[in-house]
């Protein structure tokens, strides 16, 4: 039984609350804007996060990472945990925004609203602090580094920071939805992310004697435009899937036939059992296509990210809390994007949303830039979510 009270905050007073918070949030995203710090170097970022909490009364527990900060809200001491997470790192991009509050480190640049993230976590931290006393459990704040990188939700999840926890509970901005809607669906949100690398051996010789030589250019190249049958052919047409060559690289100079080329590139999966067949698909394509052209192939893999995959009863409780807001909830569209998220939910069930922005640029551009009255309503939906998955969970 719990020996919390009851929680009867209605829906407006959540907004309200977090409409005060405002102006302090935003001013806190500005600071975290003008000094990025790239994943793993989250060093002053870590800091002010850790600092705001303990200003707020926030219990910021032990962590054992040298960036990132985990923290506790307790109410009912017998009670589940559910968490709320957000990643904190920024992008090696030189940001052309303009913006009074633009960053102030060349080269660096929250170009993908991460600092975003962070303050509307930390509005939602303030809201549940206030009403602590009525929670029916415990709720664990989550402040990630590195998911540019694709590592730190592993990192967090090997320091303990999902000991307990039942629930996880996320978000993404979206800049082209407007502020006060978000996208929610159960299932496949966001691809795994996978690498490769395919090296081509052909024989060198002099470029105006080709027939001396085995071409690893010329077969590369075939190669380039033959994976594409892994997604066009091999792939059934109602599953989702994108395989891209990003990097070519042969040779060293205008007149000679080189000896090798190295191809590097990416795959993008929304089922695991696509994912699984990936690597064979395009070792058997690539090994065909080079050994039409005399030459030989091989294929090095890389397992990365897996899919961001919603839990329905997760979904249900984000849902509820955002309807009781009066936020506008439309069904989100899936993103070949990847998000490390996703490790959290191999272990708990957990829920990923998007947030509208009213953005202007996509993810990573340089003059990205989103909306900071998104913030309240962050704020005020990641409070009521956890506030309710707690109540469910009694």
């Amino acid at each position: 039984m719990s020996t919390a009270g009851e929680l009867k905050l209605a829906p407006e007073q959540w907004l309200e609350e977090a409409r005060t918070l405002y102006p302090v949030l935003a001013d806190f995203r500005r600071d975290l804007h003008r000094h990025p710090e790239l994943s793993m170097q989250e060093v002053e970022t870590t800091r002010k996060i850790k600092q705001f909490l303990l200003n707020e009364g926030i219990t910021v527990l032990p962590l054992e990472l040298p960036v990132g900060v985990l923290a506790e809200i307790v109410g009912d001491e017998d009670g589940p945990i559910v968490a709320l997470r957000a990643d904190i790192d920024a992008l090696p991009v030189q940001e052309e925004t303009g913006l009074p509050y633009a960053s102030e480190i060349a080269g660096k640049m929250h170009a993908c609203g991460h600092d975003f993230h962070t303050a509307a976590i930390l509005g939602a931290a303030v809201l549940l602090k206030r009403h602590a006393s009525k929670l029916r459990g415990k709720v664990r704040l989550l402040f990630q580094p590195a998911e540019e990188k694709g590592t730190g939700a592993r990192a967090m999840i090997e320091a303990g920071a999902l000991e307990g926890v039942e629930a996880i509970f996320g978000m993404h901005n979206k800049p082209e939805l407007p502020v006060g809607t978000i996208g929610l669906s159960a299932g496949p949100l966001m691809a795994s992310v996978d690498g490769f690398k395919i090296k081509v051996h052909g024989k060198g010789g002099h470029a105006a004697v080709p027939d001396a030589a085995i071409d690893p250019i010329v077969a590369a190249s075939a190669i380039v435009g033959g994976i594409q049958t892994a997604v066009s052919r091999n792939t059934s047409p109602f599953d989702r899937a994108v395989v891209s060559i990003c990097s070519f690289h042969a040779g060293t100079t205008w007149n000679v036939i080189p000896d090798l080329a190295v191809l590097d590139g990416t795959v993008r999966t929304f089922r695991q059992e696509v994912r699984h067949d990936m690597p064979d698909r395009l070792h058997r394509i690539a090994m065909g296509i080079a050994a039409g052209y005399g030459a030989e192939a091989e294929l090095s893999w890389f397992s990365g990210i897996p899919t961001v995959n919603n839990d329905a009863a997760a979904v249900e409780t984000v849902r509820y809390a955002a309807e009781a807001l009066k936020l506008q909830v439309i069904e989100a569209i899936p993103s070949a994007g990847g998000e490390d998220f996703a490790h959290y939910q191999e272990k708990v069930p957990g829920c990923f949303i998007w947030m509208g922005t009213s953005g202007t640029e996509e993810w990573h551009h340089p003059k990205f830039t989103l909306n900071d009255e998104a913030l309240v309503p962050s704020s005020a939906l990641f409070a009521l979510t956890a506030v309710h998955a707690l109540e469910k969970d009694r």
